[in-house]
């Protein structure tokens, strides 16, 4: 069961959170725990990144995003805890003709196998389509991660390509594949 407010999400084990200015200590935590697990997986990050200004000013544009309507972000924790287990967005959301966006997540190191994500995204995945009214979610893997391919194909993304060279990550252009799930609710033309 999932019980939705405009700003949590709560499942069986989990809570996801819009993350506020009070949370830069706790995502500050989390970056820094799980720095290396995430190193493969995101762009090259300064030593500045991981500092607490760093941490205060990505919050302030994540809530002006929120505002504008161009992105949804979650801090995912286990229920009774405080600690940031991990991260789901969406961004770069485009209403009129297209009405899609882009899913990102990453879980910490000590938190994977256990279905944490697949368990916050279950509840993250039908807010967005419901909260923007969208069409398509796309999520792109690089095709060494198994684990988000598992996941997004587990959760109904469908395979649409391979992108050679589509994002800089660790420092250097690295493939991708493209996946999408279209609403299940979405109207069908007769």
């Amino acid at each position: 069961m999932i019980n939705h407010k405009l700003d949590r999400l709560v499942t069986e084990r989990l809570v996801l959170r819009v993350p506020t200015i009070e949370d830069s200590a706790g995502v500050l935590a989390y970056r820094l725990s799980n720095r290396a697990h995430l190193h493969a997986w995101e762009p090259e990050r300064s030593e500045q990144f991981y500092t607490l200004q760093a941490v205060e000013s990505r919050l302030r544009k994540m809530a002006s995003e929120v505002a504008e309507k161009s992105a949804l972000y979650w801090l995912v924790l286990a229920a009774g805890s405080a600690e940031v287990i991990g991260e789901c967005s969406f961004t770069n959301i485009i209403q009129g003709p297209f009405q899609a966006c882009h899913l990102g997540f990453s879980l910490g190191s000590g938190h994977q196998g256990r279905g944490y994500m697949r368990e916050a995204l279950e509840a993250a995945i039908p807010h967005a389509f419901e909260t923007h009214g969208l069409h398509r979610i796309m999520a792109n893997f690089q095709p060494n991660n198994q684990r988000s391919e598992k996941l997004l194909s587990g959760l109904g993304f469908e395979r649409e390509g391979l992108a050679k060279e589509y994002l800089k990550i660790n420092g250097q252009w690295a493939d991708h594949v493209l996946t999408s799930l279209l609403n299940p609710a979405r109207e069908t033309a007769a």
